[in-house]
């Protein structure tokens, strides 16, 4: 079983924008938690450990899903609260999907720098699926936009940007509204035109591109190129 299995990277890519965090486990909860299923050597102790590790993940989701509840009903703290406990005694995944909501939650109170700080810590840690690491370091990007340098937003975004990689439509989106914000329209163009030219860009990211792309002409700060 693989976290990098294509149709999940597209579906986290195309919501990753929205933080959807509840659509995405309901869809990809097993897949995320059967990553989390250990080798036990014995055919007993497998078949004792498969049952201990059912029940564990069933109380794992009962508590996951509670604490989305207090989230979805606008009780942040008790929800922080509850993520936090499941952050450290859940079982399997339920920890770094308990830190992630909790970052989102962070953000929705005004603490921007505690989200930014939790994202980008996860997208550092290496006993963690690349999928999961770089959906966080751009969850971190994309914030910074607001709040910090287009070389921050690059130092999280800037490695996923090439062609071959699965999150580089974001990840050029990222940098591109980046480099707008800070006035570098020449860099600008340069990343939205790279998402316009990819005939795989999401249909969303690349209009968005594409309008960014006519207001830089528009203001003549960055002459299109003559080949």
């Amino acid at each position: 079983m693989a976290f990098n299995d294509d149709s999940f990277i597209r579906e986290v890519n195309e919501e990753l924008r929205s933080d959807q965090l509840r659509f995405i486990w309901r869809r990809f909860g097993k897949l995320i938690i059967g990553a989390a299923v250990l080798v036990v050597l014995g055919t007993a102790a497998y078949s004792g450990y498969r049952y201990w590790a059912g029940n564990q993940a069933g109380s794992g989701g009962d508590q996951f899903i509670a604490a989305l509840t207090l989230a979805d009903q606008n009780k942040t703290d008790e929800a922080l609260a509850a993520f936090a406990a499941i952050e450290k005694n859940g079982p399997g995944s339920y920890p770094v999907l308990a830190r992630l909501r909790a970052a989102t939650l962070q953000v929705q109170k005004g603490n921007k720098a505690a989200a930014i700080a939790t994202f980008s810590a996860i997208g550092k840690q290496t006993d963690l699926p690349v999928v999961i690491r770089d959906a966080a370091r751009l969850r971190a990007a994309y914030l910074l936009v607001d709040t910090g340098t287009y070389d921050q937003v690059a130092a999280e975004a800037q490695e996923l940007a090439v062609p071959a990689d699965a999150f580089r439509h974001s990840a050029r989106d990222v940098l591109g509204l980046a480099a707008y914000k800070a006035g570098d329209f020449a860099k600008a163009r340069q990343w939205f035109q790279a998402i316009v030219d990819d005939p795989q860009s999401p249909r969303n990211v690349a209009n968005r591109a594409q309008m960014l792309l006519d207001l830089i002409t528009a203001s003549g700060k960055a002459p299109v190129a003559k080949g």
